[in-house]
């Protein structure tokens, strides 16, 4: 490596609600000469990112552009719908579409359940952000459904949830650019798939596995030692048998008279 050149690294951006910590501990033991930077943005903002070269990887909500970037599906939230502790809700373990549809369920502009109609009766006004919304639910203006992730992201000690068993979910998938799958890339595929670091995908090679990667051949394994079969016959013990099967002083006995 020359002075001019820089170190390599590995830029991350991960939506509001997504907990990275576990791969990126993970990742600092696994790569401690490789800096992981992270990088919150907006659900919204997420896409334009990763195209714009401004991460190398993304932990997004879903749908992405498959047509650009490439996913990997990680998991589904549950959604649930976030109310104030004394709201009539609160006596139900879970509750569904149809029992919202007598309340102001809030809307806001960055919303990421892709409601094809959001239910209950619509706000005067959508909130800006899930952050605003979930201050109306506070002044009592209305209720919020929204993943469980961003109202434990947003939680406020005179508010509760409960879930939404038929509302829509969000999903949450690692994302990059079709045409930036680097190699450090597929080391962070590898930790979030839960590959060990003896996996042969999502590793760097040692310098023996390198080796052997190179000539296609792999490395020759020791066989275990076994006993070398004595010269000429002999026994183990040194003494040749007989024809009779005696092994003892190499002579038969006299017969014995009848």
């Amino acid at each position: 490596m020359t002075g001019s050149e820089e170190p390599p690294a590995f830029r991350l951006a991960y939506v509001p609600g997504v907990t990275p910590d576990k791969w990126v501990r993970i990742w600092n033991e696994r790569l401690p000469d490789v800096p992981l930077s992270l990088t919150q943005v907006s659900a919204a903002e997420a896409d334009g990112v990763l195209l714009d070269g401004g991460a190398d990887a993304g932990l997004v909500r879903l749908p992405v552009d498959r047509t650009v970037l490439s996913a990997i599906p990680l998991y589904t939230e549950t959604t649930v719908v976030v109310i104030p502790k004394d709201h009539l809700v609160t006596a139900a373990d879970e509750v569904t579409v149809e029992d919202l549809s007598d309340e102001i369920v809030l809307h806001p502009l960055d919303d990421v359940l892709g409601w094809e109609r959001p239910p209950g009766r619509p706000a005067f006004e959508r909130p800006a952000t899930t952050a605003d919304a979930v201050e109306l639910v506070a002044a009592g203006i209305g209720v919020l459904v929204v993943p469980l992730s961003l109202a434990r992201l947003h939680h406020r000690k005179d508010l509760t949830y409960r879930p939404v068993t038929d509302a829509p979910g969000s999903g949450v998938a690692l994302s990059w650019p079709e045409d930036a799958h680097t190699d450090l890339v597929e080391e962070f595929i590898g930790i979030v798939r839960g590959r060990t670091v003896n996996s042969t995908r999502g590793r760097r090679p040692g310098p023996a596995q390198a080796k052997d990667e190179r000539t296609g051949t792999a490395s020759p394994r020791r066989k275990p030692a076994t006993a070398k079969k004595p010269a000429g016959g002999k026994q183990a013990g040194g003494a040749r048998r007989g024809s009779g099967g005696s092994a003892k002083g190499g002579r038969r006995g006299r017969p014995r008279g009848r």
